[in-house]
């Protein structure tokens, strides 16, 4: 009997945010928390990008990634600054205490994807990524709906 995918993949993701909010813990990173570490990620590839964008990325809704952004703000990890092309827009960017963190977000993240591929080969990796790729891709073809 098959397990259905879209229960499995929740399961997952409970199991997996628990156990990154442990790591974090035991690692005595107390900066960020796991959602944080998400929005943390996307401004390590590329700062000052709009809310818009950061939603799109990191696959938050907007009204919970603006009290996400609250808190990481008033934490000192991010900033809001005006953008020069557009003032309707505001865009984010990280703090010099948010750069400083990207080592121990990376030690994390290494530890994660340890646990998660423990007793696959480089090839049961591989597939497992693309079939995963292939699902996000199948799944954003059938997102229709407004963005907000």
């Amino acid at each position: 009997m098959l397990i259905q995918s879209g229960h499995l993949v929740s399961q997952i993701k409970r199991l997996s945010d628990r156990i990154l909010e442990r790591i974090l813990t035991e690692q005595g990173i107390d900066a960020f928390n796991g959602a944080q570490g998400r929005i943390l990620y996307v401004l390590w590839q590329q700062e000052h990008i709009s809310f818009r964008d950061l939603a799109d990325r990191t696959a938050l809704a907007a009204t919970t990634l603006t009290s996400m952004i609250d808190r990481m703000e008033s934490s000192g990890l991010v900033c809001r600054i005006p953008d020069q092309g557009d003032r309707r827009k505001t865009l984010l960017a990280l703090t010099d205490k948010a750069r400083n963190l990207r080592q121990d977000y990376t030690a994390v993240s290494t530890r994660m994807t340890e646990i998660f591929y423990a007793s696959f080969t480089e090839e049961e990796i591989r597939q497992c990524e693309a079939f995963l790729s292939r699902i996000h891709e199948n799944l954003k073809c059938h997102d229709h709906f407004p963005k907000s």
